[in-house]
């Protein structure tokens, strides 16, 4: 299968000498394209930083990353920059949303940041996708934390990106509100053919994810293909995540 992302032996190092810290530990991993992917792992595993280090928001220590056939670890920040704009789409646990923006606003503004037309007719498609289409000129305050994350994957999915990576996308919502969140990640990657990388603690969450990668001191120590809730909770307690 064709990988989106594909890192290469990549350790990350923060700090030197007495103080370093090796966040990650010569990880290898291909993440495939058109799937749902789910990193779990034990606090202080490395579960950010490989994210991190996948998206080109860090630079590895050492090791290789490519977006496709781009690779990422040699490039400038500003030249990172524009591919991230360009080419990465982001969820995070906050919402950040712009206040003083309308919905369909902030949904543009990568569009309108990078110089690129709104193609219409797909923004049409996308905030009909999210259910907001009768929000569009609301502001954030004026919406529930659910609807707030759905204006901020359909941010991520309108510059059409190579991947959508999303940093503990449900963490801020309640359990009925984040399994509507989750199944529009999963819609995006069966209905749209888009790829999602999603870090997160909850085996819930990971459950709606193609495959579970198990991350533990730096290292890849599993994976775990059509996972269910049960089965990734009983491997993160083997992983001594939850005691």
């Amino acid at each position: 299968m064709e990988a989106a992302v594909r890192m290469d032996t990549v350790s990350k190092v923060y700090g030197r000498n007495g103080s370093a810290v090796a966040a990650l530990r010569e990880v290898t991993a291909d993440l495939p394209r058109g799937r749902f992917t789910a990193i779990m792992g034990p606090s202080g595993s490395g579960k950010s930083t490989f994210l991190h280090c996948a998206a080109g928001l860090d630079t590895p220590t050492s090791g290789s990353v490519r977006l496709g056939g781009t690779e990422l670890s040699s490039m400038s920040e500003t030249r990172l920059t524009e591919l991230r704009r360009e080419r990465i789409g982001f969820v995070f646990q906050a919402f950040n949303l712009v206040p003083s923006l309308t919905v369909e606003q902030n949904i543009t503004l990568p569009l309108r940041l990078s110089g690129t037309r709104t193609d219409r007719a797909w923004l049409r498609d996308v905030i009909d996708r999210v259910g907001l289409a009768d929000r569009t000129r609301h502001r954030p305050a004026e919406l529930s934390g659910g609807q707030q994350q759905r204006v901020a994957i359909a941010r991520a999915l309108v510059t059409r990106p190579e991947v959508v990576f999303g940093d503990e996308p449900t963490g801020a919502l309640d359990t009925m509100t984040a399994r509507d969140v989750l199944t529009l990640l999963r819609e995006a990657v069966d209905g749209m053919g888009q790829t999602v990388v999603v870090v997160t603690h909850d085996p819930v969450a990971a459950s709606y994810a193609d495959t579970v990668v198990f991350l533990a001191d730096g290292r890849i120590v599993d994976r775990l293909d059509d996972p269910s809730s049960d089965r990734v909770a009983a491997r993160m307690t083997r992983l001594g995540a939850w005691k």
